[in-house]
């Protein structure tokens, strides 16, 4: 802080205890310690177990693998193919991710334009949390034992909701990386934390069928045994959920200001930011290629490899205790070399890994052993992607505040999850179309050429990230400190 002649600019930060000037004085927001770092991050492990179960068991659920014993052996939605190459799973959750990518950049401007007494971010928190998990839940509860319209839009309407009330609570959550950390490197800290809650909340998510298997054991029906774990594990991310909102006091941390902006000068403004916009663009192949991947893996284990479906509760598990290993290393690597470089590390390394997976089932080795070397080869490239893209939208939101005057951090994370969710969006549409085309162990072809597409889009987002210019915005955010 720049001292001036004739005053005493002496700050306490914490205490907000200040000398000088009374005009100019600055109070600085208190740093999160490490228990409040913890309650924050904790709140992204309740979304994230909750937003796992639609995105590892939706397709799965609606559109069982042919001739797996451990799917549902009943249709609950219509199979086929409208012109070729529409399923109705994937209009569904097309629709879906099209609404709630519209949706992004309007709760990012309420939220950013919001004055509320508890904060423009923890108030939406609040009023997401309840709906999203509620909804979530519902999606699995159609209303018939057989296929019916009557399903499609019971489907339609909750899924879209589920949507719409995630977005309320992530898109200020994210903001908040941004306004707690104060440095670039406490935003890394940040970013560290929320990528290993968001992993346990996934892996949490993907052990859902050995909970159900054990209801099943008990003499449940296997349809109802999955619709109440789903109801214990949305409840269960829901107490996660409310954790940031009870304990942390978004004022004493965050000294941004409620922006004047309208939805489309916001959004305007943020995408005229050069950085910024290769960023998201190269965010969007990258989010396409991984869900792609991710809808696929119980594909891949069950469908390829052959073995049962609990194996999913133990792959992505087993992935996140070897990707937590790199944590440390990925934390104090990118403070000394830099994000970009190991982002563009970690695509390359995810391509790799997409292309071994379309050709499970062909090697000369048991199924055990595909799938550990499979788990082997996704840690690091997991612990990078999870730790950094945050990180990095948090460095350049902080740049344009500076550069600009104005705080619209809600919508940098808005229109990064809004072409995030594009990605998302096209990627469930072409997996449902993909695997049409062969879904069994007799004709795998459609689950393969599925982990070959996630390849190439993944090598198309590490080339457009290349021209992102981290210097630039790391020299903007120090020259300004």
């Amino acid at each position: 802080m720049k001292k001036r002649t004739g005053e005493n600019t002496s700050i306490k930060q914490g205490n907000n205890i200040q000398t000088g000037d009374i005009s100019k004085q600055q109070v600085l927001p208190k740093s999160l310690s490490k228990r409040l770092k913890v309650a924050y991050a904790l709140g992204q492990y309740g979304w994230s177990l909750i937003i796992g179960l639609i995105n590892i068991w939706l397709v799965w659920f609606y559109n069982p693998p042919a001739g797996e014993a451990g799917a549902l052996s009943v249709h609950l939605i219509p199979q086929n193919r409208f012109w070729g190459f529409l399923t109705v799973i994937g209009l569904i959750t097309m629709a879906g991710r099209l609404l709630d990518a519209v949706t992004d950049p309007l709760i990012a401007t309420m939220s950013d334009r919001s004055e509320h007494k508890k904060g423009r971010r923890i108030s939406f928190m609040q009023k997401g949390a309840i709906p999203f998990a509620v909804v979530t839940a519902l999606v699995f509860f159609a209303p018939t034992q057989y296929v019916s319209t009557l399903n499609v839009v019971w489907l339609t309407v909750t899924l879209l909701l589920s949507f719409v009330f995630y977005t309320v609570y992530v898109t200020p959550y994210f903001a908040l990386v941004s306004e707690f950390g104060h440095t670039s490197k406490e935003k890394l800290d940040l970013a560290t934390y929320i990528s290993a809650t968001w992993f346990l909340g996934y892996a949490t998510a993907s052990f859902a069928s050995s909970v159900w298997g054990i209801f099943e054991g008990m003499g449940m029906e296997k349809l109802w045994a999955i619709r109440l774990t789903m109801v214990i594990f949305a409840g269960i991310g829901l107490l996660f959920m409310m954790i940031p909102v009870m304990l942390i006091d978004e004022k004493t941390y965050s000294s941004s200001k409620p922006s004047a902006e309208t939805v489309k000068e916001a959004f305007k403004a943020t995408l005229s930011n050069k950085n910024f916009r290769i960023f998201a663009f190269s965010d969007l192949f990258y989010w396409f290629a991984v869900t792609v991947f991710q809808t696929g893996t119980v594909y891949y284990i069950t469908v390829l490899i052959g073995l049962d479906e609990s194996w999913t509760g133990i792959v992505v598990p087993a992935i996140g205790v070897l990707s937590f290993l790199f944590y440390p290393i990925v934390n104090l690597t990118a403070k000394r070399i830099g994000k970009k470089k190991m982002l563009i590390g970690a695509f390359v390394a995810y391509s790799v890994v997409f292309l071994y997976s379309s050709l499970l089932g062909t090697y000369d080795l048991a199924s055990e052993p595909q799938v550990y070397i499979f788990i082997l080869m996704t840690g690091l490239p997991m612990a990078i992607l999870g730790i950094l893209p945050n990180a990095m939208i948090a460095d350049v939101a902080d740049y344009d505040e500076k550069r600009t005057g104005v705080a619209r951090q809600a919508m940098f994370f808005g229109t990064r999850t809004f072409m995030s969710k594009m990605g998302q969006m096209l990627a469930m549409l072409v997996f449902g179309w993909i695997i049409t085309y062969g879904n069994s162990a007799e004709h795998p072809i459609g689950i393969r050429m599925t982990a070959v597409i996630a390849a190439v889009a993944c090598l198309v987002g590490m080339v457009v990230l290349l021209f992102y210019n981290e210097k630039e915005v790391l020299k903007g955010i120090e020259s300004d400190d």
